[in-house]
């Protein structure tokens, strides 16, 4: 399999595959599903904009069918855009249920309850260090003073 690889990789075959549109085209436009899947995993919903996140899907879609019909198929093409469009739409059904199905209310009426519960457990824990080093401090006077 590697050896059949390896003669391709070496044919006048490969050299017009890896230096025509057909590969960089996509190679290129790998950018925009790899931007969606990080919007996926760390962008907040408040910050995702549902008018260009249906327009890159719906961008995606239209050249996923391209991708198809052309020929030869560019089936690298067609993956970048197939991923693309799962994200997108995946990102659009985020910002769906936080701006139109009570998710940002959802959002502000535990968050309150979330940080002060954080900001209580840090008070508590610093207030136990300062106890701690008040602690060592006398002591030390008391040890200073007594001899």
């Amino acid at each position: 399999m590697a050896s059949a690889f390896m003669q391709w990789a070496r044919s006048p075959a490969a050299r017009e595959y890896f230096f025509s549109t057909h590969f960089w085209g996509p190679v290129a436009n790998w950018g925009l599903p790899l931007a969606a899947l990080s919007d996926l995993a760390n962008k907040d919903e408040e910050f995702i904009s549902g008018t260009m996140t249906t327009a890159l899907a719906c961008y995606s879609i239209v050249f996923m069918r391209f991708a198809w019909r052309v020929q030869p198929r560019n089936y690298l093409l067609f993956a970048c855009h197939a991923t693309n469009a799962s994200a997108q739409l995946l990102n659009d059904a985020r910002f769906v249920r936080y701006w139109y199905m009570g998710g940002r209310d959802q959002k502000l009426k535990n968050t309150p309850n979330d940080k002060l519960a954080e900001a209580e457990a840090k008070v508590q824990e610093t207030g136990a260090q300062v106890k701690g080093k008040v602690v060592e401090a006398v002591e030390a006077a008391r040890k200073s003073t007594s001899k």
